[in-house]
């Protein structure tokens, strides 16, 4: 049988196989709001057949936003747009659906990535940004505004807001964003926290605000409810985040009631060298599984059914995340299981697709017209 179709438990939450759609921004909210894009969008991979759909990255504040059009969910405007969304998916999928809620910190006010992505002076229609100290992402830029004890309550209550909101609207599960050079990874890499102050300086304060975050969070939800974290396991620079750093802030939520980890990597600087090819960073991913235990989650360059297989076959990660791959290929998880000899689920009014000969791919269905 194919481990990659086999049943998974993240938590509380039952997981039919270990496919997971990562969060992919789309730039396409109005005021914070779902559109009409999102309903569309969602709907299409909530029909995928994956494991499990992760929303995009929400931001939990108006200033918390990667860009003028990203997600939110600090109103309940924001509430009932992604809510109503929701409610239309689901009347045709049963897909267990996360969220990703992220605050952007000094990576905040940017234009899309169509629009090439650099920052929005306010002049120009952004906003300040704030971070964990006075240092600009790039050095061109402005610097943000540092945070204040005052400041650093009112995000951390905001995140709570918004998973309270979440819950809400029936979202099964919530990852915290603590990767890719947003507000929560800036805590915790020295390249971005050069505070004095008992939230900068050795690695337990530079933990000290994310894991106060997850705290808040846990704290407000039920334990019925998946939550988890998403990090960069490495900033890939010397000096910064590492691998061996992810492992202690990995045991630092596992003695929190996390449920999972989602380890990516880098986004916090520019000097960043990455070593892209396939499965670059399921090392990461894998060491942390190792050395944590908790249920671990890869993501990045994995493109190909048996690929996939190998990574969940060989105890590398619990689950496989992608992203781009399936955007380009939202049937994905249909093709990985005809190529693996699986079985996934379709909604009816597809079960015609089933290639000639593969009769089962879409479990015990049967069909008949006049």
């Amino acid at each position: 049988m194919s481990q990659l179709f086999s049943p998974f438990d993240l938590g509380p939450l039952h997981l039919k196989n270990r496919i997971v759609i990562a969060p992919m921004c789309q730039y396409s909210a109005e005021h914070g709001n779902a559109t009409d894009w999102h309903l569309i969008h969602l709907g299409h991979l909530a029909l995928s057949g994956a494991g499990l759909l992760i929303l995009e990255a929400t931001a939990v504040t108006p200033e918390g936003r990667i860009s003028p059009t990203d997600l939110g969910l600090w109103n309940e405007a924001n509430e009932h747009a992604l809510g109503e969304v929701l409610r239309k998916v689901r009347q045709h999928s049963a897909m267990p659906i996360a969220i990703q809620l992220s605050h952007a910190g000094r990576k905040a006010s940017s234009r899309t990535p169509w629009e090439g992505g650099q920052l929005i002076a306010p002049d120009d229609g952004g906003w300040e940004t704030l971070a964990p100290s006075a240092i600009p992402h790039l050095t061109h830029e402005a610097p943000p505004h540092a945070l204040d004890v005052s400041g650093l309550e009112r995000i951390q209550q905001a995140f709570v807001d918004a998973a309270l909101r979440a819950r809400r609207i029936g979202i099964d599960a919530i990852e915290l964003h603590a990767a890719h050079g947003y507000l929560l990874h800036q805590f915790l890499s020295p390249i971005s926290n050069q505070r004095t102050d008992e939230y900068g300086g050795s690695l337990e304060n530079r933990m000290r605000f994310p894991l106060a975050v997850f705290d808040a969070v846990r704290a407000a939800l039920p334990t019925s409810m998946a939550l988890g974290m998403r990090l960069s396991g490495t900033d890939w620079v010397d000096g910064g985040w590492d691998a061996a750093q992810s492992v202690a802030f990995g045991h630092a939520l596992k003695a929190r009631g996390c449920h999972f980890m989602h380890v990516s990597s880098a986004g916090i600087s520019p000097l960043q060298q990455i070593p892209l090819g396939p499965n670059y960073q399921v090392p990461l991913a894998e060491q942390v599984k190792r050395e944590v235990g908790l249920p671990t989650i890869a993501v990045g360059l994995v493109t190909e059914p048996e690929q996939a297989e190998a990574i969940i076959a060989s105890g590398r990660a619990d689950l496989v995340a992608m992203a781009r791959a399936m955007l380009f290929d939202p049937r994905w998880p249909w093709h990985a299981a005809a190529k693996l000899g699986a079985q996934v689920e379709a909604p009816p009014q597809y079960w015609r697709s089933q290639p000639r000969g593969m009769n089962q791919l879409f479990g015990d269905v049967k069909i008949g017209q006049r």
